[in-house]
């Protein structure tokens, strides 16, 4: 083969990796790309080209979860970028160290390139490398917390809008955040990002409009709005094993007051996992989201872990890849944990400081919603007992007579012994002998799991196309059979894909208590929607079931008609404030 005929395949072939590069979807694996990129940067010796290509394999790395790989290819691809003082390479080559150093530990790096980032490009023609420089100009604003800067880069990106499909769909996305944190909706920002990325062909498009739906969805109150995109993010998270994902969906369960399924995604995401998180752009988001949702399922254990880890932290802003949500700052979550585990003075210091910030930056949803939670309410009186003529009284004093139901039984149970974990087999059986059968093996096996899978993937297609042609009878029915089979995964397998057990004593009674407690929660919440939300919030169900109030839910509850007569009373908390 001549010398001039290889060049040629050569150019051929890296223009094709480097396209395929370009789709390369954020939080995925990147399978054989990686080293598609690998092979042609040893094959090529031209600097411009290596400076491409090493730059696209450092994105490559990062957007995989391996941004350890990735600091080695950025430093040459900018070395190399350097040499042909091309300011629009230089600008692409400059993304690709920012984003190989995107860790929380590389913060005043990142400053510092991003300024430079910002000379290059703002003296260049290209409306991306223009766009790359706001882009990291917005997410060093937020990251610092400074609103000038970030008004600043907002302006610019709308005013690239008009040059390219793709910088519209940045501008409105990044718009609509920022409007978002002062309690600003903008429902046509939502709309106008949907079609940018349409015609922009942005591979991970879809994930960002649908993180902007839910997340309107749960400022407004919309939970069916807020479940539907987290259905969306959990089988995203299943298939792709993207903790980043997992870890947001579980705290947006427990901020959308469902615990239950927030509890679900924890089980697959202990202290040992948490341990051994890389520092790189999600780790404060995988340790924040953690955090948020364990104070609300109150584990103890990881609330603990999640705050070593974080504390080193403190005062910093939290958000996922590219600035595109605001989950807050670390001084929030953390100021619950000190209140979670009693230390009251570091509680107050860090929630002063963190309604500070809230305030200073504008992020109404965030103040109120700590300045709520540091109120202490008033201790309230709580009947849950049978009376004399076999209906059950239940609710804040006098209570309401109710029909009874074997989930008020388990629920009393738990009642009496809050922080205390009962078997869902004693709970069925009062704690009497009972012989304990095994399990009969998975509830689906691997096939039809596979199955299942390689259905919802079809249906996604089927569904999108349905929608386009404005079919909504068969995208009714195409949806109502997506969720039918999200359901049936959801309850035979975890997040990591482990297969729940049928048949045993155990199994069997964790879904007889599960359905009692849940009914018994339901009908409650027809006389009394607040306890019923407490009850929500603060029992566990499972093979082990549990009573977990917060410190602040000064309940004292009357379990017996001796209780509600003037006898003895079932406080959930001792007289220094602890759980009992």
């Amino acid at each position: 083969m001549t010398s001039s005929r290889r060049d040629t395949e050569l150019a051929t072939r890296t223009r094709a990796v480097l396209d395929a590069a370009a789709g390369h979807v954020f939080g995925t694996e990147p399978g054989r790309l990686a080293a598609e990129l690998y092979d042609v940067l040893a094959r090529t010796t031209d600097d411009a080209d290596r400076a491409r290509v090493a730059a696209a394999l450092a994105r490559c790395w990062v957007y995989g979860g391996h941004a350890d790989r990735a600091a080695v290819f950025a430093d040459e691809a900018l070395a190399r970028a350097e040499k042909t003082e091309d300011p629009e390479l230089i600008a692409d080559c400059l993304d690709a160290v920012l984003a190989a150093n995107w860790g929380p530990d590389e913060l005043a790096l990142r400053q510092q390139t991003a300024g430079r980032l910002d000379d290059v490009s703002a003296h260049v023609l290209d409306p991306e490398a223009r766009l790359r420089g706001h882009l990291w100009g917005l997410q060093i604003g937020w990251e610092t917390l400074r609103v000038p800067v970030i008004q600043r880069q907002l302006r610019a990106l709308e005013s690239l809008a008009e040059e390219s499909p793709r910088a519209r769909f940045f501008a409105a996305s990044r718009r609509w955040m920022y409007d978002h944190v002062r309690g600003v909706q903008r429902a046509d920002l939502i709309g106008i990002a949907e079609s940018a990325a349409a015609e922009a062909g942005l591979p991970d498009g879809w994930m960002v409009t649908s993180l902007m739906r839910g997340y309107s969805a749960l400022h407004t109150g919309d939970s069916k709005t807020v479940a539907e995109a987290l259905e969306l993010m959990e089988e995203f998270a299943r298939s792709e094993g993207v903790t980043e994902v997992a870890t947001e969906a579980a705290a947006v369960w427990a901020l959308a007051g469902r615990p239950d399924r927030a509890q679900v995604l924890l089980e697959e995401l202990g202290p040992d996992v948490l341990e051994t998180l890389p520092r790189d752009v999600n780790y404060l988001l995988n340790l924040q989201c953690v955090l948020e949702a364990a104070l609300a399922v109150h584990n103890e254990e990881l609330v603990r872990t999640a705050v070593r880890l974080l504390t080193p932290y403190g005062n910093r802003a939290v958000l996922n890849a590219g600035a595109v949500y605001f989950h807050g700052v670390t001084d929030d979550t953390l100021a619950r944990a000190a209140a979670l585990t009693g230390d009251v003075e570091q509680a107050g210091l860090l929630r002063t400081r963190a309604l500070q910030t809230y305030l200073r930056i504008g992020a109404t949803w965030w103040h109120d919603r700590l300045q709520s939670q540091a109120e202490v309410p008033a201790e309230a009186v709580v009947h849950f007992h049978l009376s004399h003529d076999g209906l059950w009284l239940i609710g804040a004093s006098p209570g309401r007579p109710m029909r009874a139901l074997r989930g008020f039984d388990y629920l009393q149970r738990l009642l009496a012994q809050p922080g205390q974990t009962v078997s869902a087999v004693d709970l069925m059986t009062g704690g009497a002998a009972t012989v304990i059968q095994s399990d009969s093996g998975p509830r689906l096996d691997r096939q039809a799991a596979a199955a299942y899978r390689q259905r919802l993937t079809d249906l996604a297609s089927e569904l999108a196309e349905a929608n386009d042609w404005a079919d909504l009878a068969r995208a009714e029915s195409l949806a109502a059979e997506r969720e039918a089979l999200l359901s049936e995964l959801s309850s035979a397998e975890g997040l990591g894909g482990r297969s729940r057990a049928t048949g045993s004593t155990a199994e069997r009674a964790r879904v007889a208590a599960t359905k009692a407690i849940t009914a018994a929660i339901t009908r409650i919440e027809a006389v009394d929607p607040a306890l019923a939300t407490h009850l929500r919030d603060a029992v566990r169900t499972g093979t082990d079931c549990s009573y977990r109030p917060r410190p602040d839910d000064r309940l004292t509850w009357l379990l017996s008609n001796q209780a509600a007569a003037g006898g003895v009373k079932m406080p959930n908390w001792l007289p220094d404030g602890s759980r009992r």
